[in-house]
């Protein structure tokens, strides 16, 4: 079995953070997105695995994963030169994955549990197509479908009016005839290779598609609050290792602070992670926070955020909380009078003043 990962897309809603990186190497505690996928992979046992790249953010991705050695893996890069639709990406990837049956994988997406058990309900059951599933409270903005009797019946992609709260999940196991089912349907109306229509073709010719539903969790980690919210579900999940240089400093709850980093009189709680090289001085950390490499934060209160490698906050005089700054983002309060606010702020972004 062979694994797929779609990593192609341009994460408009996380803008302006993937006006510079891919949205799959935006970090959950400390870890690019796309490398829980991978992961997932070699823990099912799956180790070739092909990666979905676009032509923009492509190199930045080869870069990150590497030939897929430090994950235990072989990585093939396949290149889909305009985002096409997930059906379009399997039609891409046919050469790399050829008569293999595989998991498709949405590198922006975080499962509770991985792909194991999946895999081995595909492998025991061997369906044409197996899907998961979750009920959501807002089901017409994704894929949903509809079970008869333990068998998908019917897929709807984004349906104004939802027949069910069943939404699939952005993990799929297919057997070859995806690729076939895939050439046979019409772009939707947003232009689109639809998969939820390639599994739908599947349905209406009598191929067997079965559902199975996840009973963890699971995270589209496609905007902010969601990226916030895979942030605190992975923290939740840590050991304590306090690898760094604690001056004066008090550490509370599971904490992981990276060799490098130094803490003079700053005050963590956890769960929290604390990048290496960074510097936290007369500060408190608060928790579900994810402070990256090479960080500063000097008389200042942060929590529930995530601050990505080389970012600064000094000197506020409230707390920072449920936030996302990107690289080298400088927050700081001037000492000029009379007193004011002075931005400097790309597209897309979003201030809140309290």
């Amino acid at each position: 079995m062979k694994g797929l990962i779609l990593s192609g897309g341009k994460g408009t809603r996380l803008r302006p953070i993937t006006h510079t990186s891919a949205k799959q190497l935006v970090p959950v505690a400390n870890t690019p997105v796309l490398f829980y996928g991978i992961r997932a992979m070699a823990d099912a046992g799956i180790d070739e695995v092909g990666i979905i790249i676009a032509p923009e953010t492509g190199d930045e991705i080869r870069t990150a994963a590497g030939d897929g050695s430090q994950f235990g893996v072989k990585i093939t890069y396949v290149v889909q030169d305009e985002p096409a639709g997930l059906a379009h990406a399997v039609l891409t990837a046919e050469p790399f994955l050829g008569t293999d049956p595989f998991v498709m994988y949405l590198g922006d997406n975080l499962l509770q549990g991985g792909i194991g058990e999946l895999k081995q309900a595909f492998e025991s059951s061997a369906p044409d197509a197996l899907i998961l599933l979750t009920p959501v409270p807002d089901p017409e903005h994704y894929g949903v479908a509809e079970l008869e009797d333990g068998r998908v019946v019917r897929l709807a992609e984004k349906p104004p009016e939802p027949r069910t709260n069943l939404a699939l999940v952005g993990v799929y196991m297919f057997t070859s005839a995806i690729h076939d089912a895939a050439r046979a349907i019409e772009p939707s109306a947003r232009g689109e290779l639809e998969i939820t229509d390639a599994i739908q073709h599947l349905v209406d010719n009598g191929s067997r598609v079965e559902p199975h539903i996840v009973n963890g969790w699971w995270k589209d980690t496609g905007r902010l609050d969601d990226m916030l919210a895979a942030n605190r579900l992975i923290l939740d999940t840590i050991q304590t290792r306090l690898d760094g240089e604690l001056i004066e400093s008090q550490v509370d709850g599971r904490v992981v602070i990276e060799a490098g980093a130094r803490l003079e009189r700053a005050a963590v709680r956890g769960p929290a992670v604390i990048g290496a090289g960074a510097k936290l001085t007369d500060c408190y950390i608060g928790p579900y926070t994810a402070i990256g490499d090479d960080c500063v934060i000097e008389h200042a209160e942060v929590e529930h955020s995530i601050l990505l490698a080389g970012s600064s906050v000094r000197n506020l005089d409230g707390r920072m909380e449920s936030s996302l700054l990107g690289r080298n983002v400088k927050i700081d309060r001037g000492d000029r009078q009379p007193r004011a606010y002075r931005f400097m702020v790309g597209d897309n972004s979003e201030i809140g003043i309290l």
